[in-house]
């Protein structure tokens, strides 16, 4: 699987765990290159606090676009080390 934004591949893995129809990749086959680390969180109530990367490709930036389970609950164990993407990432083989 391969996540791309902006004409550019983040993401390639054919290890990736779907979850709530969305694809996690292992957290080494993101390009860090593109990363940020965001000061946004969020929660759910069976998987944890979220943290979020932003991401910026050719000037462009995609604030938020990436997110990951630090310290998932145990029920969301299997994504641990995990990063996933919204916001206009597109997701495909």
């Amino acid at each position: 699987m391969k996540a791309t934004w902006n004409g550019v591949i983040l993401a390639e893995s054919d290890d990736t765990i779907v979850v709530e129809n969305n694809h996690y990749f292992p957290a080494d086959a993101i390009k860090k290159q593109y990363f940020s680390e965001s000061a946004h969180t969020s929660h759910c109530p069976w998987k944890g606090t979220a943290s979020y990367f932003s991401i910026d490709v050719a000037a462009h930036r995609n604030e938020n676009a990436a997110w990951y389970y630090p310290e998932p609950l145990e029920a969301a164990a299997s994504i641990r080390g995990r990063v996933a993407f919204w916001k206009g990432v597109e997701i495909g083989e």
